[in-house]
């Protein structure tokens, strides 16, 4: 599997193309570092770029994009709505699949090192990658912004981490870069049907993790022993939000700025409701919203479900239906277009659907009837169960809203929810399978001609076999909780689809005997392997697992079979 990290740059200059243009092009001139994305904003002056690659690629373009927007952006001349720092004002490393935080923490020393020792360019590290406690927090490193760097350089307090600790010409003109490790953050921006930046001020205030003021009974703020501000929750508040209010001319409207830090705790949908449930509060109304960047799908998907739950309907429909209901639940088309597809960072970086999941069925049918061994039968047989498990939401769905059937609505909304998972999960095994024969395949061809060559390739291809042999075993082990989906619906789904119910678990089951006997062979090729027990394959073991997944699948399907049977024949 490959690593993969995403970096995130912004730099300070969101109105002129040609500087803009001129940055990112440096991306492409890094083999394996990958544009996705490029979000200028006029107002803020400020321009979020999203690449990806493996780590070293990643670090190569990003110190780069620091090198180039510091040779372009004099911030002696910035001005912009959006608090900044430098140049580049922050560079976070984000772990994608197969890296780990710590990983992309020392990536972003190392890149921070680089700036401040070859750009003479100031770096603060924050997030994961901080130096210390109080750096963690972007807002404390940032804080006063790019004018407050002449009294803060110079300074042990503000000596940075890498880079010159002063002020002097060059620094005049770069500023200071932030440099991180963190997970997904979503720049997110409410908007509202108002021009009074004071409103979208008292909304942020309302929501942000960090809460308000505390005022005394005359209104003053109250201010602890150190001479801080007592801050205090808002009604509204958000756990890992950032927010302020400000007026965009552009759009003649004030927005709330939201950063969602990390959406596994709160994503964008519970930010609109808070804030639209704040404006409220004040007369005014959250209209719309904007996404700055790209946001992981699941964030979407979140919204989709909330939304149609909400509404009484059920949840368990295709992924690009959740997407188009969170768009238009958000309001995410109000001030321009939004394509899922250049907006969804999954779907830019090609990790959602495999080619053989892309294909039309033609196309893959077409070449499942080559002289080519993959894909083969562990791909049709996934697909048999990812066709099973559709029918299963498909009959859950159309016994939705039928009052004949009001006693079974909310568990046929939960049951759809649950086959639609198992749908996309045999959808990817149907790539997962063909790419692990395809590994065998390879490390097969490795050298064998001296010793240590011939046992580098006896461990891949152990290692590629006991791959080969888990993907179909999770399809297998898989099939039983489908075909119980299938049984459920077969028992109290509506009538008119019971022949849908009984194909579901027809094509569940051959799925499930499929993905048996490609077990059943790898088993057997990796028996006759004398690395198989170094890979850490447990031969008996998996036998076992396979066995009893099978016994249950049989078992399953015939009592479906049963009850379609019998209500057929009635």
């Amino acid at each position: 599997m490959q690593k993969l990290v995403e970096c995130v740059p912004n730099i300070s200059e969101g109105r002129d193309r040609g500087i803009i243009d001129a940055v990112t092009a440096v991306i492409g001139e890094v083999e394996g570092a990958r544009l996705l994305d490029v979000d200028p904003g006029a107002d803020t002056n400020r321009t979020v770029i999203t690449f990806i690659g493996p780590p070293e690629a990643v670090a190569e373009a990003a110190f780069r994009v620091v090198r180039r927007a510091a040779e372009l952006i004099d911030m002696g001349r910035h001005h912009g709505a959006h608090p900044r720092h430098g140049a580049t004002d922050v560079c976070p490393f984000v772990p994608v699949r197969g890296v780990t935080m710590e990983e992309c923490a020392e990536l972003a020393r190392q890149v921070g090192k680089r700036i401040g020792d070859e750009l003479k360019i100031p770096v603060y590290l924050y997030e994961s990658a901080a130096s210390r406690p109080e750096r963690r927090n972007l807002a404390d490193v940032r804080k006063g912004e790019y004018e407050a760097l002449p009294r803060k350089l110079g300074t042990a307090e503000w000596a940075p981490d890498f880079g010159p600790n002063a002020w002097n010409e060059h620094t005049a003109r770069t500023g200071a870069t932030n440099v991180s490790a963190r997970g997904f953050l979503v720049a997110y921006n409410v908007n509202l049907n108002t021009r009074d930046k004071g409103l979208a001020s008292q909304v942020a205030l309302d929501i942000k993790e960090a809460g308000r003021a505390r005022r005394d009974d005359k209104g003053e703020i109250v201010k602890d022993a150190a001479g801080q501000s007592v801050l205090e929750p808002g009604p509204y508040r958000l756990p890992a939000c950032k927010a302020v209010g400000w007026f965009i001319p552009g759009y003649d409207r004030a927005q709330v700025s939201i950063n969602l830090v990390n959406t596994d705790v709160t994503k964008p949908h519970q930010a609109f409701e808070a804030c639209a449930a704040s404006a409220a509060d004040r007369g005014v109304r959250a209209t719309g919203s904007e996404l700055v960047g790209l946001v992981p799908e699941g964030d979407l998907l979140a919204a989709g479900r909330y939304y149609l739950r909400r509404a009484g309907q059920s949840a368990g429909v295709p992924r690009r239906h959740l997407v188009e209901t969170a768009i238009q639940s958000l309001g995410l088309r109000e001030l321009g277009p939004f394509d899922p597809a250049e907006k969804i960072i999954e779907y830019q970086a090609g990790l959602v659907d495999g080619p053989l999941v892309s294909m039309t069925n033609r196309a893959f049918v077409d070449e499942l009837s080559t002289d080519s061994p993959a894909p083969g039968g562990g791909s049709v047989a996934a697909l048999c169960a990812a066709q099973g498990a559709a029918l299963a939401a498909m009959v859950a769905n159309l016994t939705v809203g039928k009052k004949k059937y009001a006693a079974s609505w909310e568990r046929m909304k939960d049951l759809a929810e649950e086959a639609q998972d198992l749908k996309d999960i045999f959808l990817a095994a149907i790539d997962d399978d063909t790419a692990a024969f395809n590994a065998v395949m390879a490390a097969f061809g490795l050298p064998k001609g001296t010793p240590a060559e011939a046992a580098a390739r006896d461990a891949a291809v152990a290692a590629a076999t006991l791959r080969a042999t888990l993907v179909p075993l999770s399809v297998l082990e898989r099939a039983p909780a489908a075909l119980a989906l299938e049984g459920e619906v077969a028992e109290r789904g509506n009538e008119n689809s019971l022949s849908d119910a009984g194909v579901a678990a027809l094509t569940l089951m051959a799925g499930a005997e499929g993905a048996y006997y490609n077990v059943l062979i790898n088993l057997a090729a990796l028996r006759g392997l004398p690395a198989a027990a170094g890979a850490g394959a447990d031969i008996e073991t998996l036998r076992a697992r396979a066995t009893a997944a099978q016994a249950a699948s049989e078992q399953a399907a015939a009592a479906v079979r049963t009850a379609v049977r019998r209500r057929l024949e009635a």
